[in-house]
């Protein structure tokens, strides 16, 4: 038996007013999109800013449907927009922040795992790295700098070719 340890570093900033000017503007942007949201059931709305690499930002909010679960997370709804209008253009940073109508929203929250999936398989077609800006609507801020590594031990493509 190997006992194998799977670890990543990411910055905790303690509001908004740590990051960079870009940064912060996207995160920004993310809040307020959240009111984009059409989340009539769970009262949390998302929203999911992108910066491409050509400078170009892409929105996208929950969208929940009455037939469960048919709906799409802001990520998702982002990604697919900015794939749909600039389809070569790699995403550089995807800010993403919610609104919880019920309660706080004051600490960040991570992608569900069909997002995470989802951005790590656009970091494997860009070959490049997804920053994520992740936080509330107050509080602390994360910042990873490659989404896959919400996704550890991910499966891809490579997993289905032909060996």
């Amino acid at each position: 038996m190997e006992k194998q340890l799977q670890q990543f570093e990411y910055f905790v900033y303690n509001d908004i007013t740590g990051l960079d000017d870009r940064d912060a503007w996207l995160l920004k942007e993310a809040r307020d999109v959240t009111r984009h949201a059409y989340a009539p059931y769970s009262h949390f709305q998302v929203g999911a800013v992108i910066r491409l690499v050509n400078g170009e930002i892409v929105a996208g909010s929950n969208q929940e449907n009455a037939a469960f679960p048919a709906g799409l997370c802001a990520e998702r709804v982002a990604l697919s927009a900015a794939s749909s209008a600039y389809p070569d253009v790699p995403v550089d940073t995807i800010a993403i922040s919610y609104n919880n109508m019920h309660g706080e929203s004051n600490h960040p929250i991570s992608p569900c795992g069909v997002c995470r999936q989802t951005l790590a398989e656009y970091e494997l077609r860009q070959e490049s790295p997804i920053r994520l800006i992740l936080g509330g609507l107050s509080g602390k801020v994360y910042v990873i700098h490659k989404a896959n590594h919400l996704l550890p031990l991910g499966f891809s493509a490579s997993d289905m070719s032909e060996k």
